[in-house]
């Protein structure tokens, strides 16, 4: 009995280095991990005054679990039910032709949302991308991740004319997709990223001329007349299980010469929104993290009553809700963020546009799309 339970003990250690092994060499093989700043870059970022211990830093103190543990979210994800995690059938999407999005006048302010935080923002005349994930499949190991609730989208990769700028907030599966930058990288004329970022864009092909990191606080101008800025957010970074925190994340700014947007990537509630709005704002609109959340990921999502406070902070005209209407990734129905969010917007007399996947709402050309077609 002795020598067997030896043997089973050997077999288990066996198995378990077999298993590390085979993890090792999967991290190392598979593109959909992206790539690492160097050793000079890293010594770089401690100027930025937020990274730390090889870490980047929030500006306020921030606990990513506030409740229970990663396993255990992780756990429940995979094997417990919420009531209406999921849309019983497709959502209605208007597909967009690509001959629209060139039909604009420099003093146009359209969006274009496709669902969770991708969107399409011309400005200026330009046409710049905000985390353009656009895939049906997200991560390395797509059965383990959320799928998309729609089997297409309203626009592909490859439908979309030349982009002037892709602006990434960070580099979670959700925001950063491999398979969609493959896809457009040859089309992108510059990305934008939080600093560590790029080193992902390079392991995937994309021209280095064309990738640019920016710290927090620090701006680029396009041709023509628009601004683009990096900001704060309250959140966190890693595309595996040892890179946690080696990357930065960022809310954006964008300005012509009279239209502003703000994009509030991801992230939870904090004063950053305050002293963005003093800032720059205030802004025409506010497109806003509003899904996603839960107790025991508090500090790092906003609540959908957050979520508008915060578009009140930054000083926004107009709330634009996104990251949600693609993926479950938390544990509340797909459409409780937009209802609350109306909700308490509606209390506060704060205009909210909650447009179909795919119908551009084009500011200042009449009444804007706020059917509540989730119902």
């Amino acid at each position: 009995m002795r020598k067997l339970l030896k043997l089973l003990g050997r077999l288990m250690v066996s198995l378990l280095v077999v298993l590390v092994v085979a993890g090792v060499a999967f991290a190392n093989l598979s593109p959909e991990f992206g790539g690492k700043p160097t050793k000079a870059q890293r010594a770089a970022y401690a100027k930025s005054g937020h990274y730390q211990d090889g870490e980047f830093q929030n500006l306020v103190p921030t606990t990513l679990m506030t409740g229970g543990s990663t396993f255990g979210s992780l756990w429940r994800f995979l094997f417990s039910k919420t009531p209406n995690e999921k849309p019983a059938t497709p959502l209605p999407t208007r597909p967009l032709n690509p001959a629209t999005i060139s039909q604009k006048t420099p003093d146009m302010l359209r969006v274009t949302w496709f669902g969770h935080s991708a969107s399409l923002v011309e400005i200026g005349g330009k046409n710049i991308l905000l985390d353009p994930m656009l895939s049906v499949k997200m991560g390395p190991v797509s059965w383990l991740t959320p799928r998309r609730y729609n089997p297409q989208l309203a626009i592909t990769a490859e439908q979309l004319p030349p982009i002037d700028a892709v602006l990434i907030s960070h580099d979670h599966y959700d925001h950063l997709d491999y398979q969609t930058i493959l896809r457009l990288k040859d089309k992108v004329a510059h990305f934008y990223v939080p600093l560590g970022v790029g080193a992902h864009l390079l392991a995937w092909g994309v021209a280095p001329e064309r990738v640019q990191e920016l710290d927090w606080n620090q701006s680029v101008q396009l041709p023509g007349g628009v601004t683009i800025t990096s900001t704060p957010a309250r959140h966190f970074s890693g595309r595996g299980l040892t890179n946690r925190n080696s990357t930065s994340w960022s809310s954006w700014v964008i300005k012509s010469t009279d239209k502003r947007v703000f994009y509030s990537g991801d992230g939870g509630y904090g004063p950053h929104f305050q002293a963005i709005g003093q800032q720059h704002g205030p802004f025409d609109v506010a497109l806003m993290e509003c899904g996603q959340y839960d107790a025991q990921w508090a500090q790092i999502h906003m609540l959908p009553e957050q979520t508008v406070q915060a578009t009140l902070d930054v000083r926004a005209r107009l709330l634009f809700p996104v990251h949600w209407g693609a993926f479950t990734e938390a544990h509340h129905a797909w459409n409780e963020p937009v209802t609350r969010a109306g909700a308490a917007a509606a209390q506060v007399g704060l205009p909210i546009t909650t447009p179909e996947l795919g119908q551009p709402v084009t500011l200042g050309a009449g009444p804007l799309p706020q059917v509540a077609w989730w119902k």
